[in-house]
């Protein structure tokens, strides 16, 4: 079986000067090719998202303030800087579907495993509120295709980008048929967006679905890892997903111009490999990663390009960056507090 790929470099969707533009991941297909990683997928067709799809997950007020924005020529969707051009309603659409179609792939078993390349993020639009550079939530359109069709009972997402992604915590806040597990920098009023607590832990029948893992600045490799193996693993295991959803943002990449979070691409290729493994384990290989942040161009190219060796089972990393000059900061009383909080002994 092999590891399905879908594209969308949404190159209308772009505004000079802004950090998510189409040069991100413009040329990640030629690269990705040069490397020879390429031979061992199958690149799929992405189809849009339809209305109804994408009202699973998002409130028919928001679907619609995208649309007659871009009708009307583009311009900014929220009071940060989310835009839109003429053609993000449709690239939207196109970045949303895509996630669908991967997912289809692995739980039709035509692929095993699977990385949506796409953009505009996804994983700040709320249900009712466009934020964070993010149109539709990408991620969240993917686990409900997985429910809706395929009658997938537990999912889980984890979301590594460098950001809280409090769009994919709202849309699931009440569902325990979703573990949304979320590491990011949490520093409140100075650090996007400002939600994430640990405190956060759902609402209602979702009590205990919503895992924040709030972090300072210059975790680095081991303390990620160490998130994975001491908090993530056992969570999983206790919820036994059928399906693993990865929003996968490489800007907590230790050169990233938006954050401080110290992660290298050796760190980034073991988190991908440990949540291959995870996925290996739980959910009989079935894995997606989804396409978040990542700002600065070789650190997510290669970030991906390791991500895609551990989906393809191949034994390579390259990291032509290196670590982090500074001392990475120890998590373990973080760790130990969080492990308590969620009955972790």
């Amino acid at each position: 079986m092999t590891t399905a790929v879908v594209y969308v470099p949404a190159l209308d969707h772009t505004k000079s000067g802004h950090p998510e533009n189409q040069g991100r991941i413009k040329q990640i297909l030629p690269f990705l090719e040069q490397t020879g990683v390429l031979a061992d997928v199958c690149l799929l067709e992405p189809e849009a998202a339809t209305i109804p799809q994408l009202r699973r997950v998002h409130a028919p007020t928001l679907i619609e303030r995208i649309r007659e924005v871009t009708v009307t020529g583009g311009g900014l969707l929220d009071h940060g800087d989310t835009y839109a051009t003429p053609q993000s309603f449709d690239l939207a659409r196109l970045a949303a579907g895509a996630t669908m179609t991967a997912v289809d792939a692995i739980l039709t078993g035509q692929a095993k495993n699977g990385f949506a390349l796409v953009r505009p993020p996804g994983h700040h639009a709320e249900y009712g509120r466009i934020s964070g550079f993010c149109l539709f939530n990408n991620v969240a359109a993917a686990a409900r295709q997985a429910q809706a069709v395929h009658g997938v009972k537990r999912i889980l997402i984890l979301d590594f980008d460098v950001h809280h992604g409090n769009g994919t915590q709202d849309i699931f806040y009440d569902d325990d048929s979703v573990m949304f597990i979320s590491a990011h920098l949490f520093l409140p009023r100075m650090f996007y967006p400002g939600t994430g607590s640990f405190e956060e832990l759902g609402n209602g029948f979702g009590h205990g679905y919503t895992v924040n893992v709030p972090l300072m600045p210059n975790v680095g490799d081991d303390g990620y890892g160490r998130i994975l193996t001491e908090l993530v693993y056992p969570l999983a295991r206790q919820f036994k997903p059928e399906l693993i959803l990865v929003s996968a943002g490489y800007d907590a990449h230790w050169q990233d111009p938006l954050a401080m979070a110290g992660l290298s691409l050796r760190g980034y290729a073991h988190i991908s490999r440990l949540l291959v493994e995870l996925a290996n384990e739980l959910a009989n290989g079935r894995i997606l990663f989804v396409l978040e942040g990542g700002y600065q161009v070789q650190a997510l190219s290669y970030g991906i390009l390791n991500s895609f060796y551990a989906l393809t089972g191949q034994d390579h990393i390259h990291d032509p960056i290196g670590p982090m000059p500074q001392a990475e900061q120890d998590i373990s009383h973080l760790l130990h507090q969080l492990k308590r909080h969620h009955l972790i002994y």
